[in-house]
Protein backbone atom coordinates (compact mmCIF):
# COMPACT_ATOMS: atom_id res chain seq x y z
CA UNK A 1 0.00 0.00 0.00
CA UNK A 2 3.16 2.36 1.03
CA UNK A 3 4.70 1.19 -2.71
CA UNK A 4 1.25 2.12 -4.32
CA UNK A 5 0.65 5.26 -2.55
CA UNK A 6 4.01 6.45 -3.53
CA UNK A 7 3.31 6.17 -7.53
CA UNK A 8 -0.19 7.92 -7.16
CA UNK A 9 1.17 10.93 -5.67
CA UNK A 10 3.98 10.94 -8.21
CA UNK A 11 1.50 10.81 -11.02
CA UNK A 12 -0.69 13.56 -9.48
CA UNK A 13 2.83 15.72 -8.99
CA UNK A 14 4.22 15.19 -12.17
CA UNK A 15 0.67 16.08 -13.95
CA UNK A 16 0.34 19.21 -11.37
CA UNK A 17 4.28 20.48 -12.44
CA UNK A 18 3.74 20.18 -16.40
CA UNK A 19 0.16 22.35 -15.60
CA UNK A 20 2.25 24.65 -13.65
CA UNK A 21 5.63 24.86 -15.88
CA UNK A 22 5.97 26.05 -19.15
CA UNK A 23 8.82 23.95 -19.63
CA UNK A 24 10.62 21.23 -17.61
CA UNK A 25 14.12 19.91 -18.99
CA UNK A 26 15.78 17.30 -17.34
CA UNK A 27 19.65 16.55 -18.05
CA UNK A 28 21.70 13.80 -16.58
CA UNK A 29 25.25 13.68 -17.09
CA UNK A 30 25.43 9.64 -16.65
CA UNK A 31 23.00 7.27 -15.58
CA UNK A 32 21.61 7.45 -12.17
CA UNK A 33 22.25 4.09 -9.99
CA UNK A 34 19.42 2.14 -9.47
CA UNK A 35 20.26 -0.54 -6.83
CA UNK A 36 22.95 1.66 -5.42
CA UNK A 37 22.75 4.00 -2.18
CA UNK A 38 22.79 7.31 -3.80
CA UNK A 39 22.95 10.95 -2.35
CA UNK A 40 21.18 13.59 -4.23
CA UNK A 41 23.17 16.85 -3.57
CA UNK A 42 21.47 19.87 -4.97
CA UNK A 43 20.98 23.75 -5.07
CA UNK A 44 18.69 25.80 -2.91
CA UNK A 45 16.37 28.57 -4.62
CA UNK A 46 12.82 27.76 -4.42
CA UNK A 47 11.80 25.74 -1.39
CA UNK A 48 9.49 22.78 -1.86
CA UNK A 49 9.70 23.07 -5.36
CA UNK A 50 13.49 22.69 -5.98
CA UNK A 51 12.64 18.96 -3.95
CA UNK A 52 9.31 17.96 -5.85
CA UNK A 53 11.58 18.97 -9.41
CA UNK A 54 14.48 16.37 -7.94
CA UNK A 55 12.56 13.98 -6.88
CA UNK A 56 9.77 13.88 -10.13
CA UNK A 57 12.92 13.92 -12.15
CA UNK A 58 14.36 10.03 -11.38
CA UNK A 59 12.34 6.92 -11.16
CA UNK A 60 14.21 6.87 -7.79
CA UNK A 61 12.00 7.11 -4.74
CA UNK A 62 13.77 9.50 -2.46
CA UNK A 63 14.53 10.53 1.40
CA UNK A 64 14.28 14.19 1.56
CA UNK A 65 15.54 15.91 4.54
CA UNK A 66 12.94 18.71 5.08
CA UNK A 67 13.81 21.43 8.27
CA UNK A 68 11.79 20.82 11.43
CA UNK A 69 9.55 23.37 11.13
CA UNK A 70 6.61 22.15 8.31
CA UNK A 71 6.13 19.14 10.74
CA UNK A 72 4.53 21.26 13.75
CA UNK A 73 0.67 20.23 12.33
CA UNK A 74 0.44 16.66 13.14
CA UNK A 75 -2.12 16.12 10.22
CA UNK A 76 0.52 17.52 8.14
CA UNK A 77 3.18 15.80 9.71
CA UNK A 78 1.88 12.88 9.12
CA UNK A 79 1.44 13.53 5.61
CA UNK A 80 4.85 14.69 4.73
CA UNK A 81 6.26 11.45 6.80
CA UNK A 82 4.45 8.98 4.66
CA UNK A 83 6.22 10.94 1.63
CA UNK A 84 9.48 10.07 2.75
CA UNK A 85 10.02 13.21 4.49
CA UNK A 86 12.21 13.41 7.35
CA UNK A 87 12.71 15.99 9.96
CA UNK A 88 16.15 17.73 10.40
CA UNK A 89 16.32 20.15 13.53
CA UNK A 90 18.60 23.92 13.08
CA UNK A 91 19.54 26.13 15.46
CA UNK A 92 16.70 28.20 14.89
CA UNK A 93 14.55 25.16 15.68
CA UNK A 94 15.93 25.53 19.78
CA UNK A 95 19.37 24.42 21.10
CA UNK A 96 17.60 21.39 22.67
CA UNK A 97 16.29 19.97 19.74
CA UNK A 98 19.13 19.69 17.80
CA UNK A 99 20.17 16.53 19.87
CA UNK A 100 17.49 14.92 17.73
CA UNK A 101 19.92 14.93 14.21
CA UNK A 102 21.75 12.36 15.97
CA UNK A 103 18.97 9.61 15.63
CA UNK A 104 18.00 11.40 12.13
CA UNK A 105 21.54 11.03 10.97
CA UNK A 106 21.75 7.18 12.11
CA UNK A 107 18.68 6.61 10.67
CA UNK A 108 20.06 8.19 7.60
CA UNK A 109 22.66 5.57 7.26
CA UNK A 110 20.94 2.50 7.57
CA UNK A 111 18.35 3.99 5.07
CA UNK A 112 21.89 4.06 2.48
CA UNK A 113 22.65 0.61 4.04
CA UNK A 114 19.82 -0.63 2.25
CA UNK A 115 20.37 0.84 -1.07
CA UNK A 116 17.76 3.76 -0.24
CA UNK A 117 18.14 7.11 -2.39
CA UNK A 118 18.62 10.54 -0.10
CA UNK A 119 18.28 13.82 -1.08
CA UNK A 120 19.22 17.16 0.83
CA UNK A 121 20.27 20.36 -0.02
CA UNK A 122 23.71 21.06 1.79
CA UNK A 123 23.56 25.16 1.45
CA UNK A 124 21.01 24.75 4.55
CA UNK A 125 19.10 27.68 3.46
CA UNK A 126 17.23 29.03 0.02
CA UNK A 127 17.87 32.16 -1.37
CA UNK A 128 16.37 33.30 -4.78
CA UNK A 129 20.02 34.74 -5.77
CA UNK A 130 21.58 32.82 -8.22
CA UNK A 131 25.07 32.30 -6.91
CA UNK A 132 25.84 28.42 -5.07
CA UNK A 133 26.40 29.42 -1.41
CA UNK A 134 28.93 27.83 1.03
CA UNK A 135 28.02 24.11 1.92
CA UNK A 136 27.14 23.32 5.41
CA UNK A 137 29.15 20.18 6.53
CA UNK A 138 25.64 18.82 8.02
CA UNK A 139 25.51 16.59 4.84
CA UNK A 140 29.33 15.38 5.11
CA UNK A 141 28.22 14.08 8.98
CA UNK A 142 25.99 11.54 7.09
CA UNK A 143 28.48 10.02 4.61
CA UNK A 144 31.32 10.39 7.31
CA UNK A 145 28.92 8.39 9.87
CA UNK A 146 27.87 5.99 7.16
CA UNK A 147 31.25 4.96 5.82
CA UNK A 148 32.46 4.69 9.71
CA UNK A 149 29.62 2.03 10.11
CA UNK A 150 29.73 0.62 6.56
CA UNK A 151 33.19 0.45 5.34
CA UNK A 152 32.29 -1.83 2.08
CA UNK A 153 29.35 0.70 0.89
CA UNK A 154 29.67 2.07 -2.34
CA UNK A 155 27.85 5.09 -1.64
CA UNK A 156 27.29 7.55 -4.97
CA UNK A 157 27.09 11.33 -4.67
CA UNK A 158 24.81 12.81 -7.37
CA UNK A 159 25.23 16.65 -7.50
CA UNK A 160 22.03 18.34 -8.84
CA UNK A 161 21.77 22.17 -10.79
CA UNK A 162 18.00 23.41 -10.33
CA UNK A 163 17.28 26.31 -12.48
CA UNK A 164 15.24 28.33 -13.16
CA UNK A 165 14.07 31.40 -15.48
CA UNK A 166 11.95 33.14 -13.09
CA UNK A 167 11.52 31.26 -9.99
CA UNK A 168 8.50 33.70 -8.67
CA UNK A 169 6.43 33.68 -12.02
CA UNK A 170 3.36 31.33 -12.90
CA UNK A 171 4.15 29.73 -15.82
CA UNK A 172 7.81 29.58 -15.61
CA UNK A 173 10.30 27.52 -16.78
CA UNK A 174 13.13 25.06 -14.97
CA UNK A 175 15.77 22.76 -15.97
CA UNK A 176 17.43 19.70 -13.52
CA UNK A 177 21.21 19.04 -14.30
CA UNK A 178 22.45 16.01 -12.41
CA UNK A 179 25.47 15.50 -12.37
CA UNK A 180 27.68 12.54 -12.84
CA UNK A 181 27.98 10.13 -9.63
CA UNK A 182 31.00 10.76 -6.97
CA UNK A 183 32.31 7.96 -5.37
CA UNK A 184 31.85 8.80 -1.54
CA UNK A 185 35.47 7.24 -0.82
CA UNK A 186 37.39 8.61 -3.89
CA UNK A 187 37.29 12.15 -1.33
CA UNK A 188 37.76 10.79 2.03
CA UNK A 189 41.30 10.59 3.44
CA UNK A 190 42.75 9.88 6.16
CA UNK A 191 42.93 12.98 7.84
CA UNK A 192 38.83 13.65 8.65
CA UNK A 193 38.89 17.44 9.26
CA UNK A 194 40.64 17.57 5.39
CA UNK A 195 38.65 15.05 3.86
CA UNK A 196 35.22 17.38 5.04
CA UNK A 197 36.88 20.57 3.61
CA UNK A 198 37.65 18.14 0.10
CA UNK A 199 34.23 17.02 0.25
CA UNK A 200 32.36 20.78 0.78
CA UNK A 201 34.56 22.27 -1.69
CA UNK A 202 33.81 19.23 -4.96
CA UNK A 203 30.55 19.13 -4.17
CA UNK A 204 30.46 23.26 -4.37
CA UNK A 205 32.62 23.08 -7.90
CA UNK A 206 30.33 20.59 -9.29
CA UNK A 207 27.10 22.44 -8.31
CA UNK A 208 28.74 25.91 -9.58
CA UNK A 209 29.01 24.20 -12.89
CA UNK A 210 25.58 23.00 -12.81
CA UNK A 211 23.49 25.87 -12.25
CA UNK A 212 23.64 29.91 -12.86
CA UNK A 213 26.77 30.98 -10.25
CA UNK A 214 27.33 34.63 -10.08
CA UNK A 215 30.47 35.66 -7.90
CA UNK A 216 29.42 37.77 -4.72
CA UNK A 217 31.46 40.17 -5.14
CA UNK A 218 30.64 40.97 -8.85
CA UNK A 219 26.75 40.36 -8.09
CA UNK A 220 24.62 43.33 -8.75
CA UNK A 221 26.58 44.22 -11.79
CA UNK A 222 26.63 40.83 -13.76
CA UNK A 223 22.89 40.12 -12.95
CA UNK A 224 22.05 43.50 -14.09
CA UNK A 225 23.99 42.52 -17.59
CA UNK A 226 22.45 39.60 -17.67
CA UNK A 227 18.77 40.36 -17.61
CA UNK A 228 19.63 43.44 -19.47
CA UNK A 229 20.01 40.67 -22.70
CA UNK A 230 17.36 38.35 -21.67
CA UNK A 231 19.57 35.40 -21.10
CA UNK A 232 18.17 31.70 -20.28
CA UNK A 233 18.98 30.61 -17.56
CA UNK A 234 17.97 26.79 -18.30
CA UNK A 235 22.00 26.13 -19.51
CA UNK A 236 23.67 26.45 -17.00
CA UNK A 237 26.89 25.68 -19.13
CA UNK A 238 26.22 28.60 -21.40
CA UNK A 239 25.27 31.06 -18.82
CA UNK A 240 28.85 30.48 -16.80
CA UNK A 241 30.78 30.95 -19.76
CA UNK A 242 29.07 34.41 -20.59
CA UNK A 243 29.80 35.32 -16.82
CA UNK A 244 33.41 34.39 -17.03
CA UNK A 245 33.78 36.49 -20.03
CA UNK A 246 33.49 39.33 -18.48
CA UNK A 247 33.17 41.35 -22.27
CA UNK A 248 30.02 39.46 -22.51
CA UNK A 249 30.79 38.92 -26.39
CA UNK A 250 29.92 35.29 -26.62
CA UNK A 251 26.55 34.53 -28.38
CA UNK A 252 23.82 34.61 -25.37
CA UNK A 253 20.90 32.41 -25.59
CA UNK A 254 18.01 34.49 -24.77
CA UNK A 255 14.74 33.15 -23.62
CA UNK A 256 11.59 33.53 -25.30
CA UNK A 257 8.93 36.15 -24.39
CA UNK A 258 5.28 34.85 -23.73
CA UNK A 259 2.75 35.17 -26.15
CA UNK A 260 0.80 38.78 -26.36
CA UNK A 261 -2.52 36.48 -25.55
CA UNK A 262 -1.80 35.05 -22.42
CA UNK A 263 -3.19 37.91 -19.94
CA UNK A 264 -6.06 37.74 -21.73
CA UNK A 265 -6.20 33.52 -20.91
CA UNK A 266 -4.72 34.56 -17.09
CA UNK A 267 -7.77 36.62 -16.54
CA UNK A 268 -9.99 34.60 -18.15
CA UNK A 269 -8.33 31.46 -15.72
CA UNK A 270 -9.18 33.62 -13.19
CA UNK A 271 -12.07 34.34 -13.60
CA UNK A 272 -13.10 30.43 -14.51
CA UNK A 273 -11.14 29.57 -11.17
CA UNK A 274 -12.56 32.42 -8.83
CA UNK A 275 -12.88 30.72 -5.67
CA UNK A 276 -9.13 29.43 -5.43
CA UNK A 277 -7.80 32.39 -7.09
CA UNK A 278 -9.06 34.76 -4.26
CA UNK A 279 -7.71 32.97 -2.15
CA UNK A 280 -5.16 32.91 -3.20
CA UNK A 281 -4.32 37.02 -3.98
CA UNK A 282 -6.18 37.73 -0.60
CA UNK A 283 -5.16 35.21 2.17
CA UNK A 284 -2.42 33.40 0.66
CA UNK A 285 -0.12 35.87 -0.79
CA UNK A 286 -0.65 38.34 1.59
CA UNK A 287 0.60 35.96 4.09
CA UNK A 288 3.78 34.25 2.35
CA UNK A 289 6.72 36.37 4.25
CA UNK A 290 9.48 35.82 1.63
CA UNK A 291 9.81 35.41 -2.04
CA UNK A 292 11.71 31.79 -1.63
CA UNK A 293 8.47 30.78 -0.83
CA UNK A 294 5.69 32.77 -3.10
CA UNK A 295 5.93 29.12 -5.41
CA UNK A 296 5.53 26.66 -3.28
CA UNK A 297 2.38 28.18 -1.67
CA UNK A 298 1.12 28.86 -5.61
CA UNK A 299 1.49 25.52 -6.23
CA UNK A 300 0.47 23.99 -3.08
CA UNK A 301 -3.26 26.27 -3.52
CA UNK A 302 -2.95 24.31 -7.28
CA UNK A 303 -3.07 21.12 -6.15
CA UNK A 304 -5.55 21.19 -3.65
CA UNK A 305 -8.29 23.74 -4.06
CA UNK A 306 -8.02 24.10 -7.47
CA UNK A 307 -8.97 20.52 -8.45
CA UNK A 308 -11.75 20.50 -5.68
CA UNK A 309 -13.08 23.89 -7.27
CA UNK A 310 -13.26 22.87 -10.46
CA UNK A 311 -15.08 19.57 -9.52
CA UNK A 312 -17.62 21.20 -7.02
CA UNK A 313 -18.49 23.89 -9.91
CA UNK A 314 -18.82 20.74 -12.74
CA UNK A 315 -21.10 18.84 -10.06
CA UNK A 316 -23.10 22.24 -9.82
CA UNK A 317 -23.29 22.82 -13.34
CA UNK A 318 -23.80 18.81 -14.34
CA UNK A 319 -26.93 18.50 -11.98
CA UNK A 320 -28.45 21.94 -12.57
CA UNK A 321 -27.60 21.83 -16.51
CA UNK A 322 -27.13 18.60 -17.82
CA UNK A 323 -23.88 16.97 -18.64
CA UNK A 324 -22.81 19.06 -21.20
CA UNK A 325 -22.61 21.96 -19.86
CA UNK A 326 -20.43 20.30 -16.65
CA UNK A 327 -18.42 18.78 -19.05
CA UNK A 328 -17.96 21.76 -21.39
CA UNK A 329 -16.63 23.70 -18.48
CA UNK A 330 -14.72 20.96 -17.11
CA UNK A 331 -12.82 20.97 -20.48
CA UNK A 332 -12.34 24.57 -20.81
CA UNK A 333 -10.56 24.80 -17.64
CA UNK A 334 -7.99 22.59 -18.69
CA UNK A 335 -7.95 24.40 -22.46
CA UNK A 336 -7.32 27.84 -20.76
CA UNK A 337 -4.61 26.67 -18.59
CA UNK A 338 -3.04 24.77 -20.93
CA UNK A 339 -2.42 27.75 -23.26
CA UNK A 340 -2.01 30.02 -19.84
CA UNK A 341 1.52 27.97 -18.81
CA UNK A 342 2.65 27.15 -22.42
CA UNK A 343 2.34 30.10 -24.46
Amino acid sequence: MKRLWLYSVRLYLRIALWFYYKKIVVVKKAEIPEQQPVMFLGNHQNALLDALLIAMSTDRFCYFLTRAGVFQNKILSRVLKSLRMIPVYRIRDGWSNLSNNSAIFENCTELLHRNEALALFPEGNHNLMRTVRPLSKGFTRIIFETLDRYPDIDLKLIPVGVNYQNAIAFGDSASIYFGEPLGAKSVISEYKNKSVQDLKAKVRGELKNLTTHIPHDSYDATFKILEKHRISYLDPEHVNKVISNKKINLKIQKYKKSSQLKPIFKSLLAVLLLGPYLSWRLVVKPRVASPEFIGTFRFAVGISLVPLWIILISLILVLNFGWLLGGLYFLLVLFVSILCVKL
